[in-house]
């Protein structure tokens, strides 16, 4: 009994600082890419999955960078991490689900896992996503391959603010069509992000995972 009292106070004050941040923090989505872009705030030392039945976005680049993040969840020292960031002026997401694992000293892992866009699809315009790993099928239409970032014109410009080689590589389309989406991400940002129908749980059982 006394473990499950002290277990319950972790577990709220666990809820209170998660919650918060992987709502504002929720994505979908996709991407593979090369090219580079780091992101413009402090990266936790967490990657988060995503999955998804289905995703059309329009207005569709791609191009790869390097991201700044923490070792760990203490945010003691940081490290430079490769990425892949995949950019939408809008997209639509099917069947979207996130989760995170965080480590707990004394109770062990624990499971956030969010869900929505079942009945109705997730909406989210000017959409960036750092990757770290991509699985799904991908149909593109009108794709220009190996063309430079600072040419690019059917995407999101380039954050303010963020590292870019103008130079470099990018890929670009007018729209982008992703299913059976399996992902691993650093970080996303968004102009507007719709979660329509959220569902949001905690636990310990690491069968919440999203894949």
């Amino acid at each position: 009994m006394e473990s499950q009292v002290r277990g319950g106070t972790r577990w709220k004050r666990f809820a209170v600082v998660m919650v918060p941040s992987v709502a504002a923090a929720a994505c979908v989505g996709v991407g593979l890419a090369q090219g580079a872009l780091a992101a413009s705030f402090s990266v936790s030392g967490q990657q988060f999955k995503v999955s998804a039945d289905h995703l059309k976005g329009t207005g569709f680049a791609q191009y790869g960078g390097i991201d700044t993040v923490y070792e760990t969840v203490k945010g003691e020292k940081q490290k430079k991490v490769p990425v892949a960031i995949s950019s939408f002026k809008s997209a639509k997401i099917t069947n979207m689900c996130q989760s995170v694992k965080t480590p707990i000293p004394g109770i062990g892992d624990i499971y956030l896992r969010l869900e929505a866009g079942k009945s109705k699809p997730v909406t989210a315009k000017n959409l960036y996503i750092d990757v770290a790993q991509l699985d799904a099928n991908a149909t593109f239409e009108n794709i220009d391959i190996g063309v430079a970032v600072r040419d690019q014109n059917k995407g999101p410009d380039v954050k303010p603010g963020d590292s870019v080689l103008p130079g470099g590589f990018a890929q670009q389309a007018d729209t982008a069509t992703l299913t059976r989406v399996e992902q691993t991400a650093w970080a996303t940002t968004a102009g507007t992000f719709t979660l329509n129908g959220l569902s949001m749980r905690l636990g310990t059982d690491e069968k919440m995972e999203c894949f």
